[in-house]
């Protein structure tokens, strides 16, 4: 008997998601969401800095927040958290942030096709008219796990 699994829910997600791993190190938190979209924060850190005579986020943190809220708009959008990949994510910097500023990210799914998912944002520091960077991304989605096809041999033993 198969349960289906219920929708995916990027706010109900950020709770574990950002407790552990790297986005938990970086302290991202979830701000909002739409059908197909997640804004999530980077807040000020002062070991996060580029430059230490700057209080400025440094440029790899916020593209982690990118690269987050880009998975996590891919499956507020087709509702099933599934495997993806990050084939291309293009990173255009407008500007540095404001100093001591945290770094808000949004992040819309805007087409899906069977293997191949694109996004689009931006990172602002509480103007999206002013962004600090616009990101443009392509994603695999992973269908199918190897891993399983090994499980399943494995229990089934030698033949």
């Amino acid at each position: 008997m198969s349960t289906a699994l219920p929708r995916f829910d990027a706010r109900e997600a950020s709770k574990y998601f950002f407790r552990h791993g790297h986005t938990g190190w970086l302290g991202l938190r979830f701000n909002d969401l739409g059908e197909n979209w997640v804004e999530l924060e980077l807040p000020w850190r002062e070991d996060l800095l580029g430059d230490p005579s700057r209080p400025v986020l440094a440029s790899g943190p916020i593209i982690s927040l990118m690269d987050m809220a880009s998975g996590m708009a891919i499956w507020q959008t087709t509702g099933t958290f599934t495997p993806v990949a990050t084939l291309d994510l293009r990173v255009d910097y407008q500007r540095p942030a404001r100093e001591r500023a945290s770094v808000l990210g949004r992040v819309e799914c805007y087409r899906t096709t069977r293997s191949a998912v694109f996004v689009r944002g931006i990172a602002h520091d509480g103007d999206p008219a002013d962004p600090v960077a616009h990101v443009a991304g392509v994603f695999m989605t992973v269908a199918y796990d190897p891993r399983q096809k090994e499980a399943e041999t494995m229990m089934k033993g030698p033949q």
